[in-house]
């Protein structure tokens, strides 16, 4: 497994003392506006649940989404990384809103497709987001994905966005990759 340090950011694997912050950006609405099927926050109790996917994916897969630390303030502010959606790499971030409009989820979603095409030698990696999306659709644009469809997983309609490996070129920005060797869900 592989932790990832960017210019502001610390990708890190999560660990269960991640819960309660993770749960506070999930409770809130207008992080979840999008998110799911109906954009409403998230309990604890799923939180929870969420929390133990995502770790049960990194060791199923190796890969995953990491937590995203700001570096300055050591706390966790959203995750971002490459899940598996139907057997196709998918690109996801979210981030608390005190985080918006400073470019971190833009940041976070560039060093994780760096780590996609570098790492993990993957052929393409897909992005959704909801049609309404305005801010999720700009961050895609900028890391050089393009818009491929209208789509829909899960009964929700998404527009799906694109990269292949041959598209992707690295930007000069700082980027250390660290591999790890712990029990990602240890305290």
């Amino acid at each position: 497994m592989h932790e990832v340090e960017t210019a502001r950011l610390r990708l890190r694997m999560f660990t269960t003392d991640d819960l309660d912050a993770l749960a506070l950006i999930f409770a809130d609405l207008n992080v979840m506006e999008f998110i799911g099927k109906d954009g409403l926050p998230i309990p604890v109790e799923e939180t929870a649940v969420a929390l133990e996917s995502i770790v049960r994916h990194w060791q199923t897969h190796g890969f995953g989404r990491w937590a995203v630390e700001d570096k300055e303030e050591r706390s966790l502010i959203g995750y971002a990384g490459i899940r598996s959606l139907e057997g196709r790499p998918e690109l996801v971030y979210l981030l608390a809103k005190k985080y918006w409009g400073r470019g971190l989820a833009t940041e976070a979603a560039g060093a994780c497709l760096r780590y996609g095409f570098r790492e993990k030698q993957f052929d393409s990696i897909l992005a959704l987001s909801r049609p309404l999306n305005v801010r999720s659709r700009r961050v895609m644009e900028k890391i050089g994905m393009r818009f491929e469809q209208d789509a829909r997983y899960f009964g929700i309609d998404v527009v799906q966005y694109v990269i292949r490996r041959q598209e992707y070129s690295d930007d000069d920005s700082f980027y250390l990759l660290r591999e790890i060797f712990r029990d990602s869900l240890a305290g």
